[in-house]
């Protein structure tokens, strides 16, 4: 094994690990809530709480690479997410659970972004395509395993084995990064940290979080709102100071870079809307349909075995046919996924279901892996640190975004409108499969025979 597989795979591992946390929590709610007696809007911190760590440490990620070097940072990260994985598995009441779910985020947020700048340094432009279809299997197995391994966890053992369940592989990831990774040369002079941008940018984050996250709750629209619109402003006046800075905590400037913006845009509007899509569509087809859950879960199947198509497509076609073609026909494939979920209107139309879920499985996997893709290919590596974090707090957000608009959007048709709830539903998902217009015409502009000249160049 050369010495760029063994970096891929501790980043790998880490990346599953870090997917695993963020999934794997939702089916232990209900013996939480039990245990802890904690309401259901406590509960929702779970989740959110670590998304929260993660998000916050992520602009940190390039600054203390530089500062300690990625082999140090990294397990330092794995050590931090192994105490925080403890203090969640021992928690005696909600508060405490919460706060060791930030924690742990902490230390998972930075195994993303530092393991994907060592590993994407490692590998060409026209060798990232494969590199990156491998990524999204990884992340295509998180969300298709997390749920049965923690409800036979939950069942037959105890909620808190879903985290205990964690430990023997960051323990592995731990002792892997030990063995495996070579140490950083030395670094010169540590470039000063960009404190007052980490202060307002660390605070602007977490406000558009909170502001999403309350505007996705039924009655907290007013005040979703007003977090949103207080952290966006703050936002602004991050990113009008850091572009003033020669040393500023992100190089907001990569944004200028035509391909990566066009991917983060596609992240948020393609997987980004589908994480919305599959929360209301879960609602519907059970509390509409009367569907059963199990039922409803295993519609996660096709859209699984969809998905790994349309990933194991872009890794053998990207460098031949480019970004722009797969970005339309994965935009328009989920659009018409998303459009056969309004045609459903009794529990007998399973078939239909799974067919729109096999759809909306390729055509957004198709689009994210392409994004994964597409998304450094014209950065230069000594930049790749600060355009991973831009990647993945990119990322991060479009998880909220996708949940708070679709949600919002129905809660709108079901309480301002006065249509029916059937009805309401299948306007918002009509919608919402209309939408992916927005990003087709964005690829229109992207400049495919170039990339395809510069991919093929590099063979």
């Amino acid at each position: 094994m050369n010495y760029r597989v063994r970096v891929a795979s501790v980043y790998l591992l880490g990346f599953f690990i870090d997917l695993v946390n963020m999934f794997i929590a939702n089916v232990a709610y209900p013996d939480i809530g039990r245990q802890l007696d904690a309401p259901v809007s406590q509960l929702a911190w779970v989740s959110n709480g670590y998304i929260l760590g993660l998000t916050l440490v992520i602009p940190l990620s390039s600054w203390l690479a530089k500062r300690m070097g990625s082999k140090r940072l990294l397990m330092l990260s794995l050590g931090v997410f192994i105490i925080g994985t403890c203090g969640v598995a021992a928690a005696g009441n909600i508060g405490q659970l919460i706060a060791w779910r930030v924690l742990q985020g902490l230390g998972g947020g930075l195994l993303i972004p530092v393991g994907q700048t060592m590993t994407y340094a490692l590998y060409r432009s026209h060798e990232r395509a494969r590199l990156s279809a491998v990524v999204m299997l990884v992340a295509l197995m998180a969300p298709a395993l997390s749920p049965a391994i923690g409800g036979a966890l939950v069942d037959n053992v105890s909620w808190r084995w879903v985290f205990w369940a964690s430990l023997p592989l960051a323990f592995a990831a731990l002792i892997l990064a030990a063995c495996w990774l070579k140490p950083d040369a030395e670094a010169g002079a540590a470039e000063r940290l960009d404190f007052s941008g980490l202060i307002s940018g660390c605070l602007a984050l977490s406000l558009i979080l909170l502001g999403l996250t309350n505007m996705g709750e039924s009655g907290r629209l007013g005040v979703g709102a007003m977090l949103l619109l207080a952290g966006l402003a703050l936002m602004g006046g991050y990113v009008r100071a850091s572009l003033r800075k020669t040393q500023p905590l992100l190089n907001l400037r990569l944004m200028q870079e035509p391909m990566l913006r066009t991917a983060m845009l596609i992240y948020q509007l393609i997987p980004g809307i589908f994480t919305g899509v599959s929360l209301v569509a879960m609602l519907y087809l059970q509390n509409q349909l009367g569907m059963h859950a199990t039922l409803v879960g295993v519609m996660m199947l096709p859209w699984a075995i969809a998905a790994f198509a349309a990933i194991s497509l872009t890794g053998k076609t990207f460098n031949q046919l480019g970004p722009r073609p797969l970005f339309i026909i994965g935009c328009l494939v989920q659009g018409s996924g998303i459009g056969l979920l309004s045609l459903t209107g009794s529990g007998d139309d399973v078939v239909l279901a799974a067919s729109a879920y096999a759809l909306m499985g390729f055509g957004g996997s198709l689009c994210s892996s392409t994004a994964q893709s597409s998304a450094f290919i014209q950065v230069d590596d000594t930049e790749l640190a600060d355009a991973s974090a831009l990647w993945n707090i990119n990322r991060q957000l479009s998880f909220c975004f996708g949940v708070t608009l679709i949600s919002l959007l129905l809660n709108v048709l079901l309480n301002m409108t006065g249509m029916p709830p059937a009805r309401a539903y299948h306007l918002c998902f009509v919608l919402a499969a209309v939408s992916t217009v927005i990003p087709v015409l964005l690829c229109l502009r992207i400049a495919n025979r170039s990339v395809i000249l510069m991919l093929n160049q590099e063979k």
